[in-house]
């Protein structure tokens, strides 16, 4: 059997990621959400941590 290979060349469009959606950039920059998911993310840390030295 042959199996065909698919090269990506370099710089061309598909090399990139793509560009985030206006949504993605406002989620981004808002703050209150930014510091929901800060606070979320640190309750999970602090259960790993608690749970590691029971």
């Amino acid at each position: 059997m042959h199996k065909e290979e698919r090269r990506t060349i370099a710089y061309s469009e598909e090399s990139y990621p793509p560009m985030p959606t206006k949504a993605t950039l406002f989620w981004r920059k808002f703050w209150p959400y930014q510091a929901w998911r800060w606070l979320v993310l640190n309750i999970k840390i602090l259960r790993i941590v608690v749970g590691g030295h029971s």
